[in-house]
């Protein structure tokens, strides 16, 4: 039974640093034929409403008298925050340095986690942690070059934090609402609350209805929302948070290989040398702290929701 879950857990990592990884040259793509937010709403919102063919026979799991809230709150942290900054802030800094300042949210989890789930933290794991940011960083080197945009800086950094502490209040509220459910409900709240938006500043006759673009639109939908945060939020659940958040470090050098691979993007050293220092990351996040090892201390609140 373990090395069944074992196997099961892999696959999902595997799956879900393969999708995510691809989704952002698909998504770079998909906007020569659609706005940026009319786009983020339509792919979250039908993410959403296929989910929900599977959620409906499990009604009576939603408890949404007792738990509306929670679905509220990680709606707003985990889509309409996450996606919502993610696609104005695009348009203020390179796509290469606004995802290396997101990809803080490892770290960022693994502090959250510490603090207010009382999950181990080891020098070792720091050091790690930190050392998986600096490959993310070593892999979107080229995207690093041009002007700085405080705003966008604040707006990349405010999407790291929120995607973080959405993490966190899932992995919190874990045993008190329904993963599919959750997932469904926060999908459909964030799809309509950005299509809506993007309704009111963007057009849609701005969107060419291609083929390219309709199943570019189909992949991301099923594959990379719906599919994509079930998988995270069953790993993160049944696991430590940081260390399912470590293995997101690989979801860049995913992008960049699928860039080389699709869009004739150049290979460079610093990509070998990304993935080597990503992989040092992992392997010390996941490490099994030594005996005689204390863990670090954390005066943490840990609070139901």
């Amino acid at each position: 039974m373990e090395r069944l879950f074992q196997k099961r857990t892999a696959f999902l990592l595997v799956f879900l640093i393969i999708v995510w990884g691809v989704n952002w040259p698909l998504s770079k793509f998909a906007l020569s034929y659609t706005p940026p937010l009319l786009f983020a709403g339509i792919r979250t919102l039908i993410g959403g409403f296929l989910l929900l063919l599977i959620a409906i026979p499990r009604y009576k799991k939603i408890r949404l008298k007792d738990t509306w809230h929670i679905y509220l709150i990680s709606s707003l942290f985990n889509i309409i925050l996450f996606y919502g900054l993610q696609t104005v802030g695009l348009g203020y800094l390179p796509a290469g340095l606004f995802s290396v300042i997101v990809f803080l949210q490892p770290v960022l989890l693994s502090i959250f986690a510490w603090l207010w789930l009382g999950e181990a933290m080891f020098k070792g794991k720091v050091f790690g942690l930190f050392l998986g940011f600096a490959g993310v960083a070593t892999v979107s080197i080229k995207g690093l070059s041009g002007d700085l945009s405080v705003i966008g800086i604040i707006l990349a950094l405010s999407c790291a934090v929120s995607w973080a502490i959405g993490t966190v209040i899932v992995k919190k509220a874990g045993n008190r609402v329904d993963s599919i459910w959750l997932t469904t409900i926060q999908l459909i709240v964030g799809g309509l609350f950005m299509t809506v938006i993007g309704s009111k500043v963007e057009n849609w006759s701005s969107i060419v209805w291609s083929a390219p673009y309709l199943l570019d639109l189909a992949f991301i939908s099923v594959f990379v929302i719906a599919a994509g945060w079930l998988a995270f939020f069953h790993l993160v659940n049944s696991g430590d948070a940081s260390k399912v958040a470590s293995y997101t470090f690989f979801i860049p050098f995913v992008a960049l290989v699928t860039s080389i691979l699709f869009f004739n993007e150049p290979f460079t050293v610093y990509l070998l040398i990304g993935l080597i220092l990503i992989v040092m990351s992992i392997a010390l996040v996941n490490a099994k702290p030594k005996l005689l090892r204390k863990p670090i201390k954390a005066g943490a609140n840990h609070a139901k929701l």
